[in-house]
């Protein structure tokens, strides 16, 4: 064929565009796991292998913004290679100290409509890739996984709080959302996916069965990214070092400060579980205290319940006995800055030492904003946080070491079975710090067995283990609580002895020169923990099992060798626990002395509340005495509360004898923020224990005007049913400020106070006003029933009752009381004992004669 014949037919035959060849980048770790990105025809995959085997098959990778599609038509413009060393310590968690090196490799991508750069990780426990670009809206990635259909899957349903129970499927078989983390076994290797480093600067996300993959499932439609997404990371390796694996926080942002000294995790009394409204009962908080003293745990949390009115009274009579007090909030408690910087700080003042946040239950971005700003504040005021209805760990302790634990499990309080505890160790508790809340011994199913229970705060970690049961069922099992005084929260060293998620687990945790061992089983069983982890040498070992019927364990004791194995026979939903230590001649047991504070007492002056105008001064006096022990590192010292000064020095002795006491005086200026304030006289000794007695002075405001309007007067205190009590409008349940205009029997009131059974207002008179009058009723605000009863009360004397008031559009009542000689003047509205809501109760033109 001639040359001019061939070039013809060139260009009279169709043509087919030339296909640029498949684009590969292998990521190899320094341990046996790999991640190979491929692009191909422009689009883009990863694959992740082990030891040569495919653990996740190749899935898109991608993002979508709305300015560019960013999932296909690729090209690739540069790779950059580095080595990523992580050495930090955490002052809690499944290992103190952690250190890893990671391979980390930067491929940039383009197409015609945007770029982005992909960075990936490989470690020796997973991988893990995030996206890098500038700041785009986000409308959704086309990052996924996939695994062998057949492969064994412990899948949970989404839910915004991660509350539902795991299901064991397969990938062929899972449907629907599902929350993270999720495990996959794929032939010898297992495979944990999740997410890190989620804040504010992103949404969270979720998988989402897609075709033959799990897709990432954005929270938000549209999330604002700041150019750096979150890390989509697979945990890989065999059970122990999937188990195990820190690899979540080491992706996370590094601590945002280096005193972490104020961050103490320890031992929970808790009281909510077992005795739903014992948070509102002083009285009973008091004794979990005293349980709490007794047996060495750190803090007692008090619930949702509690009352401002003997909060700070609790806490002193906590401290004086060796335990902090942490208080339970619900999340919108602090959702403005105002909130923040107002509730917080008072908690702190308190003396309260962190906070439970309940009940946030989104992923959503403007969620994680408002965890950022909590954590950011908390940290400020060096508040510890436990995250309760709450999004899973995704490197948050790492970043915010103050995070002691965080909900997102289906824990005691909902009942979960028992036959779904070991794959928690597997799953959820890999993420991070887990509040299962353990150990129910008479309270909840009584599905598990004693020893199961008792081997829990074991198996599960968790910065500060809530206990679930009340004293006295612990009382009742006092070879079960000896085991619990023991148990620590701070882990040097996690190993897993044994286990399969469907079946068993058995988990060694190493406290200082102490292991401690916790065996759970689904089925009857022999639970092995083989003790070669010990090393040479003989070793004390106690193990804690259950006896034939379900009642107090049993404690046995042997001395064995690191080449033994600890066998111990448990029954269906059974379990044991352990404690390991050195073993010398005569050694009887691993037990350590449990830490009781010394009994001491304060008595302060003046004992009666004290008026003290702005400027004026206050004599106050303290005397510290210690009881039937020596105490050493004594000061006693007055605290001027803010805006206050002090004038006296701290007296500090050595050691005080037994029965021994140091007395000081000292000279207060008031300050001019008006109300009561507390004035502390603490003492501290032995290296921190805090005792502490309070002064109540009062700085009160101008007496009223003749003519006065209640509402224009600053509230001394005040307490309501439902949201706030407002001013000049009716009480609308909620936020301050969402109330109508004073409506009742059909008539419009512009001045008042709306409020909302049971609720009271307290204002000062200084004995200077002779009469109120007012307008009293309910609120036309709301169709539903009330019944309610308005009262006044001057300095704690009742001066008028309107009985109860029922049925709405009724016209309002007018009352005139006798209020001369009254300092304070008290409103209160109750619930007329109808047993419904919808109390509304309106002050209408509340008047003074002064």
């Amino acid at each position: 064929m001639s040359r001019l014949l061939v070039l013809v037919l060139a260009l009279l035959l169709p043509t087919t565009p030339a296909v640029a060849a498949p684009s590969g980048w292998t990521v190899t770790g320094p341990g046996q796991v790999s991640a190979e990105v491929t692009l191909n025809s422009g689009n883009l995959t990863l694959t992740v292998r082990r030891q040569g085997r495919t653990v996740l098959q190749p899935a898109a990778v991608g993002l979508t913004t709305t300015a560019a599609d960013l999932t296909q038509g690729l090209s690739s413009t540069g790779r950059a290679d580095r080595v990523v060393t992580e050495r930090y310590t955490m002052p809690h968690g499944k290992r103190s100290q952690r250190a890893t090196t990671m391979t980390e490799t930067t491929l940039g991508f383009r197409n015609a409509n945007g770029s982005f750069k992909l960075v990936v990780r490989a470690a020796p426990d997973g991988i893990a890739y995030r996206y890098v670009l500038d700041a785009a809206t986000v409308t959704s990635e086309a990052s996924s996984f996939r695994v062998p259909a057949e492969s064994k899957a412990w899948l949970l349903p989404y839910n915004a709080w991660y509350e539902a129970n795991r299901v064991r499927t397969t990938a062929g078989e899972a449907t629907g959302d599902l929350g993270y983390p999720s495990l996959f076994q794929v032939g010898q290797d297992f495979a944990l996916l999740t997410e890190s480093d989620v804040d504010g600067r992103y949404s969270g996300s979720r998988l989402r069965r897609s075709g033959d993959g799990f897709q990432v499932v954005l929270a938000d439609a549209q999330v604002q990214s700041t150019g750096t997404t979150p890390w989509r990371t697979a945990i890989v390796g065999d059970l122990a070092t999937v188990s195990t694996s820190t690899l979540v926080d080491d992706l996370a942002t590094p601590a945002r400060y280096t005193d972490t000294s104020w961050i103490k995790p320890g031992k929970v009394a808790w009281s909510w579980l077992s005795e739903h409204s014992s948070p509102s009962d002083f009285a009973r908080q008091k004794q979990y205290v005293d349980f709490a003293a007794r047996n060495g745990w750190q803090y007692t949390l008090v619930d949702e319940g509690w009352s401002s009115a003997w909060v700070p009274e609790l806490i002193r009579y906590a401290r004086a006995r060796g335990v902090e007090i942490l208080l339970w909030m619900h999340w919108t408690d602090l959702d403005t800055a105002q909130e923040r910087d107002t509730v917080l700080p008072r908690v702190k003042q308190w003396g309260a030492k962190g906070v439970k946040l309940d009940f946030m239950e989104s992923d959503s971005q403007d969620r994680y904003r408002w965890y950022d700003a909590v954590l950011q504040k908390t940290a400020d005021l060096k508040l510890m946080v436990n995250f309760h209805g709450s999004t899973i760990p995704h490197g948050l302790a790492r970043t915010w070491p103050h995070v002691l634990s965080m909900e997102a499990v289906r824990g005691a309080e909902n009942s979960p079975p028992a036959a779904n505890n070991p794959v928690q160790f597997f799953t959820r508790n890999v993420a991070g710090s887990m509040d299962y809340t353990p150990v129910s011994l008479e309270v909840g199913t009584r599905e598990a067995s004693i020893a199961h229970e008792v081997a829990l705060p074991v198996v599960y970690e968790s910065g500060w283990t809530h206990f679930a049961d009340k004293p006295e069922a612990y009382e009742r099992h006092p070879q079960a609580l000896r085991y619990l005084d023991q148990v620590p929260t701070v882990w040097d060293e996690t190993r897993l002895l044994d286990g399969d998620p469907d079946t068993h687990a058995v988990v060694a945790r190493r406290n200082g020169d102490r292991w401690f061992i916790g065996g759970i089983a689904t089925q009857d069983r022999t639970l092995k923990a083989p003790l070669s982890f010990l090393g040479g040498g003989q070793w004390l070992v106690e193990t804690v099992r259950d006896p034939a019927t379900r009642a107090d364990v049993v404690r046995d004791r042997q001395v064995l060798r690191g080449t033994d194995t600890l066998s111990v026979a448990a029954r269906r939903n059974g379990g044991f626990a352990a404690i390991i230590c050195r073993y010398t001649p005569g050694l009887q047991t691993c037990d350590r002395p449990i830490n009781q504070v010394p009994k001491t007492t304060l008595t302060v002056t003046p004992t009666a509340t004290t008026d003290t105008p702005p400027g004026s001064q206050l004599q106050v006096t303290g005397t510290f005495t210690t009881g039937d022990r020596e105490i050493r590192a004594v000061t006693l010292t007055a605290v001027a509360p803010d805006g206050w000064t002090v004038n006296g020095p701290a007296v500090q002795r050595d050691k005080l004898a037994p029965g021994e006491s140091v007395s000081g005086s000292w000279l207060l200026t008031a300050g001019t923020r008006i109300g009561p304030v507390d004035v502390p006289v603490v003492a501290t000794f032995g290296g921190g224990v805090h005792v502490e007695q309070v002064v109540k002075a009062f700085v009160p405001p101008p007496t009223p005007a003749n003519g006065a309007q209640v509402s224009d007067l600053p509230f001394m205190s005040e307490s309501n049913g439902y949201g706030p009590v407002e001013r000049d409008r009716s009480n609308g349940e909620n936020s301050g400020g969402d109330g109508k205009a004073l409506s009742i029997g059909g008539v419009t009131y512009t001045k008042g106070i709306g409020a909302h059974a049971p609720s009271e207002v307290s204002v000062y008179l200084g004995r200077g006003c002779e009469r109120l009058t007012a307008k009293v009723g309910l609120d036309d605000e709301t169709e539903q029933p009330g019944s309610v009863a308005f009262q006044v009360f001057g300095d704690d004397r009742l001066l008028y009752d309107s009985g109860v008031i029922t049925g709405k559009g009724a016209a309002a009542r007018p009352i005139d009381v006798d209020v001369t000689g009254v300092r304070m003047l008290s409103l209160r509205v109750t619930d007329g004992g109808d047993g419904k809501n919808f109390d509304h109760g309106d002050w209408a033109e509340p008047t003074l004669t002064c």
